[in-house]
């Protein structure tokens, strides 16, 4: 399928970043795309309604966490974690499909992905000394959210690799298991980037015509079917699972799970479920334009931002506060509230130019001069000078 998407949207698994200057808001809301003479593109409106949906879920995955002492409150987080990442994942393997290694796309690459990456990992290092948290040994081990654009850096590079063998999705469920099976450090979160790496060839495999299927009546019958059995046995069961299945940052061997009975078996179950799930929330999300749309273009800016709001509001004994206050369920459902309403505020404009400088920082400085290969040669010129 020809790329509904423009140049901005795949650099890093959505529409969010893009050059930063005045017009930058304009110029995303038209869908244009540098190099086509500012022509507008059409937006896929599916792939902004996902990926709003999904950062929605990410912030109340998030708002969540402290209160899950309550079963209910467990069940959320849980059925929430089976996919809101692998769908992300899935989506940017999708938006990643253009990626051809040429020098323009490694400075996006580099300007998109490992700078923000740089710039986030030192703000969530301040604010965890200022919580008197303990951090990682170096910035090549990612802290807390910050895996994502680790893991997308990764993955983006071999988008060339995957495009060229014969079977890539076999291969990456081979990958994600012998990740399963070995054991991984923390560098550049070694462990979600084996995982996770089918949803982002998946992506990287799904065509205009897969798309269309998920419109038919019954599958989005059988993607209600999924959504309501998924939610209810996550809460039937609930005692018997454990996080480090959705969580994917160990392996099998960090984890002491024997391989069998429980391992491989359990790694394919929640890969199928995660699957099943990021289809059924394709299905089920609408496939035209709605008011939240747009939004979608700027979940990068919710999910870098998101957990400072959550980090400074623990901080300051929030989730105390409200639990005192209205109970455990009455604190449930209004950081549901508020996680969705911050959703809407960390997108809009005087945020977004706020911080900028972070999501979307100038670094073309930091880019050097092209090196001229010659023909025939791997060689840069200038190094032959």
């Amino acid at each position: 399928m020809a790329s509904t998407t423009t140049d901005l949207q795949d650099e890093i698994g959505n529409s969010s970043v893009s050059p930063p200057d005045g017009a930058a808001d304009a110029h995303r809301a038209q869908g244009a795309s540098p190099g086509n003479g500012g022509a507008p593109k059409k937006r896929d409106a599916l792939l902004d309604n996902a990926k709003f949906i999904l950062i929605v879920l990410v912030f109340v995955g998030h708002a969540i966490e402290p209160l899950t002492d309550t079963r209910i409150a467990e069940a959320v987080y849980f059925w929430i974690y089976l996919f809101h990442m692998p769908a992300f994942v899935l989506i940017s393997g999708y938006l990643s499909r253009s990626y051809d290694g040429s020098r323009r796309r490694i400075d996006k690459l580099l300007t998109t992905i490992a700078t923000p990456y740089l710039i986030f990992w030192g703000i969530y290092a301040l604010q965890s000394l200022s919580a008197g948290r303990d951090l990682p040994d170096s910035p090549l081990q990612p802290l807390w959210i910050t895996w994502f654009l680790a893991a997308l850096f990764i993955w983006r590079l071999t988008v060339p690799l995957w495009n060229r063998i014969r079977w890539p999705f076999a291969v990456s469920i081979g990958i994600s298991f012998l990740g399963g099976m070995v054991a991984t450090g923390e560098v550049l979160s070694e462990s979600r980037i084996l995982s996770l790496l089918p949803f982002f060839v998946a992506g990287l495999l799904v065509e205009q015509r897969h798309l269309d299927i998920l419109k038919s009546a019954w599958v989005r019958a059988w993607s209600v079917g999924v959504v309501l059995v998924t939610a209810a046995m996550t809460y039937v069961y609930l005692e018997q699972l454990s996080r480090e299945w959705v969580y994917w940052r160990e392996s099998l061997i960090d984890r002491n799970v024997d391989m069998l009975p429980i391992g491989l078996p359990g790694r394919v179950t929640f890969l199928v479920l995660a699957f099943s799930l990021t289809i059924a929330l394709l299905s089920l999300v609408p496939h035209r334009t709605t008011r939240f749309t747009k939004l979608g273009a700027l979940t990068m800016y919710v999910f870098l931002l998101h957990g400072l709001v959550l980090r400074v509001a623990e901080q300051l004994g929030w989730y105390e506060f409200i639990n005192d206050y209205l109970g455990t369920h009455g604190a449930l459902v209004v950081n549901c509230v508020l996680a969705v309403a911050f959703t809407f505020v960390l997108c809009t404009p005087w945020v977004r130019s706020a911080t900028r400088w972070a999501v979307e920082p100038r670094t073309d400085w930091i880019l050097g001069p092209e090196r001229d290969t010659a023909p025939g040669s791997t060689t840069p010129a200038s190094a032959r000078r």
